[in-house]
């Protein structure tokens, strides 16, 4: 079981890895669509992408709402897993969070076993047959004056699939060795799953956030009234 968690450690990082690089991809995507959106309101710019299209064959307009959904694509694949381990992804929780910690593993275990991880390796075998058959066929953009080598793109499911296998792997070696290792293996495990609902990090970073907006708009609508309040004593005061 302490080799299992090893395990779990090994593709915990990895995924975590992952999804922190790939999160820096927002930055380019943001700067795509905002350029996008402003150089098409400008009419100087349009004119000289204009000629560009016809002088080089490809439409930058193209090419850039290309760029934005082959970004916005490469962001979500590579970020599931970091989602997963976070959970920070939804949860429709009608009867889970009702379990007891107990409970809730063992409803992991069986979701995992029986449902995610069969259901991620059968979509990893058929993402590899569809960038297989977009290499073979030379696939591009639709339009043909987009972004050709279609297949670059859809290759990054290949890698956002098995990032995703390895959070899940990562996540049912963890409530395993909940379920059935030792205290010392069992507190380990929990330590390091953040699948309990009211436990898991956002959870508690959410409620910390609220009691903080709600005390401070506590304060602020009390330091209101007391400053009512004195400014009429004092006009009673002149009176």
């Amino acid at each position: 079981m302490d080799s299992l968690l090893n395990l779990a450690g090994t593709f915990d990082r990895i995924a975590r890895s992952v999804g922190k690089a790939a999160g820096w991809i927002i930055l380019p995507l943001i700067f795509t669509i905002v350029f996008d959106v402003v150089t098409r309101k400008v009419d100087f710019i349009r004119l000289h992408f204009s000629d560009i299209s016809i002088n080089y064959g490809y439409s930058v307009s193209t090419i850039l709402q290309d760029l934005e959904w082959h970004l916005h694509g490469a962001l979500l694949l590579l970020t599931f897993g970091f989602g997963y381990l976070m959970n920070a992804h939804v949860r429709v929780d009608i009867f889970r969070e009702n379990l007891s910690r107990r409970g809730q593993a063992w409803s992991e275990f069986w979701a995992l076993t029986i449902m995610a991880i069969p259901f991620l390796v059968m979509m990893l075998i058929y993402s590899w047959r569809f960038v297989a058959l977009s290499y073979s066929q030379g696939e591009g953009s639709e339009s043909l004056t987009g972004i050709p080598w279609r297949y670059l793109i859809k290759g990054f499911m290949v890698i956002g699939f098995i990032v995703v296998l390895m959070a899940a792997l990562a996540t049912l070696a963890r409530v395993s060795a909940y379920l059935f290792g030792t205290p010392d293996q069992k507190e380990a495990a929990h330590q390091s799953l953040s699948i309990f609902a009211h436990e898991d990090p956002a959870s508690k970073a959410l409620e910390e956030a609220r009691a903080q907006t709600e005390r401070a708009a506590h304060e602020a609508l009390h330091g209101t009234e007391e400053d009512t309040a004195a400014d009429r004593s004092g006009r009673g005061g002149e009176v």
